[in-house]
């Protein structure tokens, strides 16, 4: 499925492109891209300080900042849409960038993983470990 996305995803730019450049021009195509690369750089820079933010003070209160984490990557992967040129990865960029759909996919990305607090857990692929105190004189 990920494979598909990647072979499709750049022939639907360059047909969305020809043709929204074939109805507008090619100047005004160029500069509607840079446009929302310029927006949404700077949506990504106040969104991303926002969550980072949350984070901190999650972090302060003793607790672990799991969402903010995830929120943080999927910021990462709407900068990087953001920045490709098209119109497809724009909307998916400018889509991540909505703090309720963030969440949301953030939720789903979460639901799909298992978290492990504290120490792992022991077996042969992970003896336990046993940790030695004591002091020492350097003679």
């Amino acid at each position: 499925m990920i494979l598909l996305v990647f072979f499709l995803t750049p022939i639907v730019e360059m047909y969305l492109l020809i043709e929204v450049g074939g109805q507008i021009g090619s100047l005004p195509t160029i500069g509607l891209v840079m446009l929302t690369a310029v927006i949404g750089v700077a949506l990504l820079k106040r969104q991303g300080l926002a969550t980072l933010t949350r984070g901190v003070g999650r972090m302060q209160r003793g607790e672990v900042p799991i969402g903010e984490m995830a929120e943080g990557i999927l910021l990462a992967v709407a900068g990087a849409l953001l920045l490709t040129p098209g119109f497809v990865t724009d909307a998916v960029g400018f889509l991540l960038l909505w703090p309720p759909s963030r969440v949301m996919a953030a939720r789903w990305m979460l639901s799909r993983v298992t978290i492990l607090a504290g120490n792992p857990p022991s077996g042969p692929a992970n003896p336990p470990s046993h940790t030695i105190e004591g002091d020492f004189e350097r003679k």
